[in-house]
């Protein structure tokens, strides 16, 4: 993840110390609203403040925001909305401290997302959703994304960030790479005589999009192991905005940010939504979620420069780069009240997310399945790097494990094992 040179990524438990050995810094102050303009009702967000998790002889809170963009019914989109915070707090252990818990996030998230789809996938319903999922703890931002909604992140010091990833197979090469190698076919719908129009679909099934929840009537080659981006705010906070594509289609970050300068999260949400829907027309379900994270002193947002370049690693790393940025920027060292980034991961492996070198190492019990915390008996687990390619490092009886069901459910992920029969399916 690092570039060559003095730049390195700096250890989270490095951050926390530096943060509590300091004068003592207040948490943030969480302001948020949300719009929203409706085509098919499929859109649904999550918004949960003062959410409280057990911390030593304490309790600690944190802030969740989910934006759920479904297709091909509301069912995906309702049941990931009511299940997944449980799914992804149930895959943290109990007895963590703070920077253990921030740490456990990653990880977790991808348990929680992985068996929120196999649970709904359950239910045989066959709509999907995307899902950007939001989690903020003191001045930690981490971001768990699959499909096309977005997160930007616009900092006090002037930089966007792009929080989340683009899954929809028209942008994402590796992606298409994945799914076909995983016996999924990539084109774009056939109309007859060859002519093919419209974005780059899967087959079978025609989706757009590469990872979703739900979606078992397209191939499990469509997958719900999110991107995940983890970051460190400086105390000058900054702006979030999630949206459903029904914006980003049509609004870039930088005009999202500028047509809402100055405004109240409320007022924001509803002025960003209107851009989007006056620019284009009602096409799509149309929702924004803003939240500006604050330090408890400043009454408002505080809004970026427009121009102002973001300087070292991060610049090349996540940030978008500004054309007016010098190149003598590039090899300045980050000013320490800058977003600092603590983790990103983008694998559609288990095998790789559930890695042992991830920072904490003792997450996952011995007799309890990596994804859906099923206990099992000893002997009963499967190991999650059986059968991979790192076998000389990783030993196929080296945890964690995963139970019978959520082994088939990655088997059929990595297109190793057939994922039972499939239907056409009319979503976008």
């Amino acid at each position: 993840m690092s570039s060559k040179g003095e730049h390195q990524t700096v250890p989270l438990s490095v951050l926390l110390k530096r943060e509590s050995e300091s004068e003592k810094i207040e948490n943030p102050e969480i302001l948020h609203g949300q719009a929203s303009q409706s085509k098919k009702g499929e859109d649904f967000t999550l918004l949960k403040t003062e959410c409280q998790r057990a911390m030593g002889d304490g309790v600690a809170t944190f802030s969740v925001f989910g934006l759920f963009d479904g297709h091909n019914g509301s069912a995906a989109a309702i049941y990931t909305k009511e299940n997944l915070l449980n799914n992804v707090l149930s895959a943290i252990p109990a007895d963590l401290n703070r920077d253990e818990w921030v740490a456990a996030l990653p990880r977790a998230l991808v348990a929680g997302f992985v068996k929120t789809d196999k649970d709904f996938q359950a239910k045989a319903k066959t709509s999907g959703t995307t899902v950007t999922f939001v989690i903020i703890d003191g001045w930690v931002v981490t971001v768990a994304s699959v499909g096309d909604s977005r997160c930007i992140f616009a900092s006090g010091e002037g930089g966007i960030y792009y929080l989340s990833a683009d899954h929809r197979l028209e942008c994402n090469e590796e992606e298409r790479e994945r799914i076909t190698s995983s016996g999924g076919e990539v084109g774009r719908l056939n109309t007859g005589g060859g002519t093919q129009i419209g974005p780059l679909r899967c087959w079978p099934g025609g989706l757009c999009l590469s990872r979703s929840i739900g979606d078992m009537d397209v191939g499990e080659y469509i997958v719900p192991v999110p991107y995940v981006k983890q970051v460190k705010l400086s105390t000058a906070g900054g702006r979030l905005i999630i949206s459903s594509d029904g914006v980003w289609d049509v609004l870039s970050a930088e005009v999202a940010l500028d047509c809402c300068r100055g405004m109240s999260p409320d007022a924001a949400a509803a002025q960003i939504v209107k851009e989007a829907v006056h620019t284009k027309g009602l096409r799509d379900d149309t929702t924004c979620i803003v939240v500006d994270i604050l330090p408890l002193e400043k009454p408002s947002a505080p809004l970026p420069p427009p121009k102002k370049a973001v300087k070292g690693k991060l610049k090349a790393m996540f940030c978008k780069k500004h054309s007016e940025a010098s190149s003598q920027s590039d090899k300045e060292y980050m000013e320490p009240d800058v977003v600092e980034e603590l983790f990103e991961e983008g694998s559609a492996m288990l095998s790789e997310r559930f890695a042992t070198k991830y920072p904490l190492c003792n997450m996952f019990k011995l007799f309890t399945c990596a994804v859906c915390q099923l206990e099992m008996k000893p002997g009963e687990g499967i190991s999650i790097h059986a059968g991979t390619s790192n076998s000389v490092k990783l030993r196929p009886w080296d945890g964690p494990f995963l139970c019978s069901t959520c082994q088939e459910k990655k088997e059929a992920m990595e297109g190793k094992r057939p994922s039972g029969s499939r239907h056409g399916s009319d979503s976008d």
